[in-house]
């Protein structure tokens, strides 16, 4: 069965962004670079494998879920299907004009329910921290790239998502030079605590 998996950056205190969306304060050279552009090639947008001169490996993802604000940073630079290797879904509240490519969703948890059941790789949770929060109950791994910085505000891992305990397990932790420490978690069965 394919797993829901949020790999994300975030700060020292659990921010995937700054209070404006912006995420410039991560740290995208450094030795840690070798796990995200390899392990999770499959994560960059198609314009970074074309700089690269890569092609995507297709063995980790075949889909993206993100939520709209997550989109409008490429949209706003005139990329319309930032990730064109991947099946790309867009959670939204409001009907939305998008490029083909692109499936809107009102219903994101329904909808990677269902993912889920069908054949494929894993799903990819890119953002951001409301969607994250929705799609809590579906989550089976938690992939963190900790940057070593504070934000002290900013668009938070999980949004405003209600206090309701889901156990999760380290399974790894990687340091690196750079500061950076990629953490994993998998959700334990019988996650949710009474």
């Amino acid at each position: 069965m394919r797993e829901l998996i949020y790999y994300i950056a975030a700060s020292i205190d659990g921010y995937i962004a700054d209070p404006t969306g912006g995420f410039d304060a991560f740290l995208v050279e450094g030795d840690h670079a070798s796990v995200v552009f390899g392990e999770y090639a499959d994560a960059l947008p198609g314009h970074a494998h074309a700089a690269l001169g890569i092609e995507p490996p297709k063995t980790r993802f075949d889909t993206v879920i993100m939520g709209w604000n997550t989109l409008a940073p490429a949209l706003e630079i005139g990329i319309t299907s930032p990730y064109p290797h991947l099946k790309q879904i867009v959670a939204s509240r409001h009907s939305r004009a998008v490029d083909p490519a692109i499936t809107l969703t009102d219903d994101p948890l329904a909808l990677v329910r269902s993912l889920k059941r069908e054949d494929g790789l894993d799903i990819w949770l890119c953002g951001g921290g409301e969607l994250a929060g929705t799609l809590l109950p579906e989550i089976d791994r938690l992939v963190l790239k900790r940057n070593p910085v504070v934000f002290g505000s900013g668009i938070d891992m999980f949004g405003n998502t209600p206090y309701k305990p889901r156990t999760f397990t380290l399974t790894r932790t990687r340091s690196f030079d750079s500061g950076v420490v990629i953490e994993e978690y998998t959700c334990r069965s019988g996650a949710l605590l009474p």
